[in-house]
């Protein structure tokens, strides 16, 4: 009998074909990037096939692999709808969360992707406003999960992520060094903004506020552009940003929290859900730091050719 193929190693295949990269592929199935590599190996020898094949910098799908992307899809879905027919216990209703704009600009697309994936018959509805004006409609019981910036001094949160707040600049537009710092923040309610300022004042550095918006495009475009300094946590650092330091005449921030605002009431199998898979996502981000991934990649790949049989070299990749 020919032995059937196995499902994770299909999953982990459509999660490279998804992201395009071994590196991301890993992250999204929770792997390291040298078991993805194995796994790749052992369905080409299911197959008798080569799957991938490198094209300059990344990774393309000979043709072969995309003959098996079509069935991988469809087996995962049937797979899934299977067990989604004798689950007695799957999840339904409606779930309101509410998140701060760069928030949802940073973190949501994995944690809405994930979801729902799992629980397809939960409705998500999405609200995007200041963590401020978010703890105001919790206690008017208007959401059922929010995510915002832990401050226990204004609102009751549980910690789920703890990263480095970091001055950020263009690294192709450098500051004039006689002139006040340009920032870009948030409106005056905005703990960043509280904190930057706070933290210029401490050591008497000039500075001046020219853009105030609650959208995390605008103040990103803002620092692109060279137009303003900005706060960032690091994992929403973007290629075209320079971390500005205390070499830089920047004192140093203290790091910022992510927290979980829950409602009481909601059904405790729906918030269990979405709390464990928010947790997991967040624990799951990495600072945005696009050398590293392509770096991890090539090495990725790099273990791929040489399970394979091949020589592993990838100059000129």
């Amino acid at each position: 009998m020919t032995a059937p193929l196995d499902l994770d190693q299909l999953q982990t295949f459509i999660a490279i074909v998804d992201t395009g990269s071994f590196t991301k592929a890993a992250d999204r199935v929770y792997k390291t990037q040298s078991a993805v590599s194995m796994q790749m190996r052992r369905l080409e020898e299911r197959i008798g096939k080569q799957l991938f094949a490198k094209d300059g910098r990344g990774i393309r799908l000979t043709s072969e692999g995309e003959k098996l992307l079509n069935y991988a899809r469809r087996i995962i879905r049937l797979n899934n709808e299977a067990i989604a027919a004798f689950d007695d216990n799957r999840l339904e209703g409606t779930l309101r969360i509410g998140t701060p704009d760069d928030y949802a600009d940073r973190y949501m697309p994995e944690i809405i992707g994930r979801f729902a994936k799992t629980h397809p018959n939960v409705e998500l509805y999405i609200v995007c406003e200041p963590s401020v004006d978010l703890a105001e409609k919790m206690a008017k019981g208007e959401l059922d999960i929010a995510l915002v910036t832990h401050n226990p001094r204004e609102r009751m949160s549980d910690v789920v992520r703890t990263e480095p707040l970091c001055w950020v600049g263009s690294a192709n537009h450098p500051l004039p060094d006689d002139a006040p710092v340009p920032l870009a923040v948030g409106r005056r309610d905005c703990q960043w903004r509280q904190l930057a300022s706070s933290a210029l004042d401490s050591i008497g550095r000039e500075y001046q506020i020219l853009f105030t918006s609650w959208s995390s495009t605008v103040v990103a475009s803002a620092v692109l552009a060279g137009m303003a300094v900005s706060v960032l946590p690091e994992s929403a650092l973007r290629t075209g940003m320079k971390v500005l330091t205390q070499a830089d005449g920047f004192p140093a921030l203290p790091p910022m929290q992510i927290g979980i605002m829950k409602r009481p009431g909601v059904a405790t199998s729906l918030m269990n859900a979405i709390t464990n898979h928010i947790t997991a996502c967040l624990d799951n981000i990495t600072p945005a730091n696009m050398n590293d991934e392509v770096e991890g990649d090539v090495k990725s790949f790099g273990r791929y050719l040489r399970a394979r049989g091949g020589t592993g070299s990838l100059q000129g990749w």
